[in-house]
């Protein structure tokens, strides 16, 4: 599995869990403004700000996961991007001189 699809994956898992705790919140507020505990300002300023809190870690944790995930890749010896475009570029390289060597010898 390509890592890109990975961790596309792991972060909608984030998205969903962030989505399903935003909805168990938002029905424990309905339950306190239903028995009385909360008027429904109470409830909504305490849902914002609680929602504004997760996004905020949401965007924390992505940002360590996706450290995470470079320093994994990188200890199990898997090339960046950049590794691997050097690599192609000297590969071209070689194989031109190659051509030309080829070409000398047989003029």
């Amino acid at each position: 599995m390509d890592s890109n699809d990975w961790l596309t994956q792991l972060l909608m898992f984030g998205v969903g869990t962030t989505s399903l705790v935003a909805e168990k919140m938002r029905e424990v507020s309905d339950e306190l403004v239903k028995n009385g505990k909360l008027n429904p300002d109470q409830a909504k300023a305490v849902m914002d700000d609680l929602l504004q809190k997760m996004k905020s870690e949401q965007g924390n944790l992505e940002t360590q996961m996706q450290r995470q995930l470079r320093n994994l890749l990188q200890d199990i010896g898997v090339p960046r991007q950049a590794e691997m475009d050097e690599l192609r570029g000297r590969i071209d390289r070689l194989e031109r001189q190659i051509r030309d060597l080829e070409n000398k010898l047989w003029r």
